[in-house]
């Protein structure tokens, strides 16, 4: 099954879930503001694409944390925290898909090539 993980109220989440939903590609959607994140789930994202893939350091929640905070993320491990603690900083949407891979952002060329390979 292909979880699509995000922030409901995220216009790039939105134009996700309408992608997939116009390609009747069943999936479930994970609000992690609501629902949080597990730490599993995070620690298996950042070992397949990386954390400074994840890390959304674009995003509002990024520019208002202090600079100090913003310093401290160095190496997975500060950045797992920070993204722990607060959902909001993970790039979106992150989509686990059927097959087991894993995609970060909408990528509609890349998600073409993965529905054409299940």
């Amino acid at each position: 099954m292909t979880v699509l993980h995000g922030l409901a109220n995220c216009d790039t989440v939105r134009r996700s879930r309408a992608w997939l939903a116009e390609r009747t590609v069943v999936h479930d959607f994970h609000d992690f503001k609501k629902s949080g994140v597990d730490a599993a789930r995070l620690d298996a994202w950042i070992a397949a694409v990386g954390w400074q893939v994840l890390l959304n350091r674009r995003g509002t929640t990024w520019r208002k944390l202090d600079a100090a905070t913003q310093g401290g993320v160095v190496d997975a491990a500060s950045a797992r925290s920070l993204m722990l603690a607060q959902p909001s900083l993970i790039k979106r949407p992150v989509v686990e898909w059927a097959d087991g891979s894993i995609t970060v952002g909408l990528d509609t060329e890349r998600w073409t090539a993965l529905l054409e390979r299940q």
